[in-house]
């Protein structure tokens, strides 16, 4: 099977009734205290978050092109940039905490000094650690806690004044390394060089130099980040606190939703398979007392179809409930199912990590049952409420997150918070995963959904 297949469905022109519809807005139960603002979704901003920059980590957000040495020179050139910032920023954070620091010692004996000068020093602090964090996401990659405490930027700002300076050294070495390497290959090419083996080991030298300094860069950057996460992070008791407060408010949710489904199935039995029995019943009924032979033939005949219209309501059911075929044939042909039942067309592009008779663990099947619901309900609520003509799936998936989003050409103007649709936001939030509705008015719609694979 390809890696990446798209198809283009047109199902059936009767659309399916009584199914589930709509989405939800959902936070990652798994997000640590402070995260940034604009990773609330709802608007552009949350749509934006759902894009590669949401994942945080130490290393360069693009991977590499077709000329790794262009990627590599170009990431280097930057961190190179963002540690020179960084050791100027070193030095006025020096000149900054002498002129604070001598008028601080002459008032430690005076507690109504002491506050008189802690708020404008804490507002220094603020806003040069402000401007650190912008340096080390512009230059480094490098993650942005927020939501810090006054005292922890006033230790993170002085903290930080020997990784600045180390910055710095590291950078003259590699400047001295190059011109080690530069200048007798310059004098190679303008003049002849009278001592030519020891150019040559001067060269040497300065390559193997140059080598330990991009060695030190980048051993800098990664202390620059380990620093900011470490002094402005969440307070580890707290994290596990609200790790805890989260995961009984995804618990709760989850048992409200099922509660939900409960409701739902019954209501679809109720209102469509249990009329299809009562018509049935009173036709087989009406048959029985019928003294006429044609009369009663006919009315076999109408119990007949009866039955095969409770049957397929039946299936209908079923289907929502949990589609066989999800365990069958995996996540890709039950989303081809979905495509064809669907009465607008469905552009559904998906490309997965594993061949799909890689064996699945428990896991995988969470991960693809949340999937496949996020998808189907989404895809039902688009043929319900949006007026929509075309609607567009795409389904990504890697060794640690599979991404997801449902775009339709509607009307917009979804309310994310719209009543029982909690349900996809708390299915995907017990597994860690992102959920969010980007639907302005006039449209289009975008649902997206990252679920972590481990």
């Amino acid at each position: 099977m390809e890696d990446a297949k798209r198809r283009d469905v047109r199902g059936p022109r009767k659309p399916t009734a009584n199914e589930p519809s709509g989405t939800v807005l959902s936070e990652p139960s798994g997000t640590a205290a402070g995260g940034p603002s604009g990773s609330t979704a709802g608007g552009p901003a949350g749509a934006a978050a759902a894009g590669p920059s949401t994942s945080a980590g130490n290393g360069p957000s693009k991977p590499f092109g077709r000329a790794p040495w262009k990627a590599v020179a170009a990431h280097g050139a930057r961190y190179a940039a963002g540690l020179a910032l960084g050791a100027l920023t070193a030095l006025a954070e020096v000149l900054a905490a002498l002129l604070v620091g001598v008028p601080l010692l002459a008032v430690l004996a005076w507690p109504r000094g002491r506050r008189a000068l802690h708020r404008p020093l804490s507002a220094l602090a603020v806003r040069a650690t402000r401007a650190e964090l912008s340096r080390l996401a512009r230059w480094l990659d490098a993650p942005t806690p927020v939501g810090y405490a006054p005292e922890q930027a006033v230790r993170y700002a002085l903290a930080r004044i020997p990784l600045g300076v180390l910055g710095g050294v590291t950078l003259s070495c590699a400047a001295v390394a190059l011109f080690w390497v530069l200048v007798p290959l310059a004098g190679w090419i303008v003049a002849p060089i009278e001592y030519p083996l020891e150019a040559v080991g001067t060269g040497l030298l300065g390559l193997f130099l140059l080598f330990l300094a991009a060695q030190g860069v980048y051993g800098t950057v990664r202390l620059e980040a380990g620093l900011a996460r470490h002094l402005l992070g969440p307070d580890p008791n707290a994290a596990l606190e609200l790790r805890i407060a989260e995961l009984a408010t995804s618990r709760a949710d989850v048992v409200a939703a099922v509660d939900d489904e409960r409701r739902r199935i019954e209501r679809d039995l109720h209102d469509g398979v249990q009329q299809h029995l009562v018509a049935l019943g009173m036709l087989l009924g009406r048959a029985r007392r019928s003294r006429d032979p044609d009369r009663a033939d006919q009315l076999f005949r109408q119990a007949h179809e009866e039955s095969r219209r409770a049957l397929v309501e039946l299936r209908e059911v079923a289907w929502r409930v949990y589609p066989t075929v999800l365990d069958e044939a995996g996540l890709q042909v039950a989303l081809e199912t979905v495509a064809e039942r669907t009465p607008l067309p469905v552009d559904l592009t998906f490309a997965p990590a594993a061949p799909p008779e890689a064996p699945r663990g428990r896991t995988a099947r969470q991960v693809e049952t949340a999937a496949y619901f996020v998808v189907s309900e989404a895809v039902t609520n688009v043929v319900k409420h949006s007026g929509a003509t075309r609607i567009a799936v795409d389904v990504h998936q890697d060794d640690a997150l599979l991404r997801l989003s449902v775009t339709d050409d509607g009307t917009g103007g979804a309310d994310p918070t719209g009543g029982g649709l909690t349900g996809l936001a708390s299915r995907v939030a017990a597994l860690d995963g992102r959920f969010r509705v980007h639907s302005p008015a006039g449209g289009p719609t975008t649902i997206t959904a990252e679920l972590p694979c481990a």
